[in-house]
């Protein structure tokens, strides 16, 4: 498969999937003769790696620790499930952080349908700043 292949199928630049081979957030893949990348099953399978995790929020840089962890063998398995572990921390505690701010912005959605009904704008006093006159907006 060639680069623009790869990039098609997943969506992402071709100066991205070069940047992850450079890193060492993907395997060094292969090329043809004429110098051409050559993406084969296992080349596939490190960019989907790196892709999952960056769409993860995960930096590079773990994605490059994790790729290496991988490369050096079975004796890593700890390793990289603790890398995974604080992975998987980080990333609930971004759900939840998001979830709170979804709550928060569904209050305000539901203010503002009701001022929308009643000409009105009221604020519950027990909700966190709104953006109401004097506050600023938040």
């Amino acid at each position: 498969m060639t680069i623009k292949e790869v990039c098609e199928r997943y969506h992402i630049s071709s100066d991205t999937l070069r940047y992850y081979e450079r890193v060492g957030a993907i395997l060094p893949v292969n090329r043809k003769k004429n110098g051409i990348r050559d993406y084969t099953e296992q080349d596939i399978s490190s960019v989907e790696n790196a892709i999952c995790m960056r769409n993860a929020g995960v930096p590079v840089e773990q994605v490059v620790e994790y790729v290496r962890l991988c490369q050096e063998g079975d004796e890593t398995f700890l390793a990289r499930r603790d890398l995974l572990k604080k992975v998987r921390k980080d990333i609930l505690e971004q759900i939840e952080r998001s979830q709170r701010e979804l709550e928060r912005l569904e209050y305000k959605i539901s203010r503002y349908e009701a001022a929308v009904e009643t000409g009105e704008l009221i604020w519950d006093e027990a909700q966190p700043s709104h953006g109401q006159a004097g506050a600023g907006p938040t």
